[in-house]
């Protein structure tokens, strides 16, 4: 392989891809906090000791 050639599968390998649009990502982990608060807020109260 020559220096040329292994420059430019280096290049390649390494350039970033470019973003087809601005639309925000789907991520799960952001999700995750909102439901974890809702099933705090909704669960059911301990019982109250007399």
């Amino acid at each position: 392989m020559t220096p040329a050639e292994y420059s430019a599968m280096t290049a390649l390998m390494v350039e970033t891809e470019a973003p087809v649009s601005d639309a925000p990502l789907y991520a799960p982990e952001d999700i995750g906090g909102g439901l974890l608060l809702l099933g705090l807020l909704l669960s059911p109260k301990p019982p109250k000791g007399r």
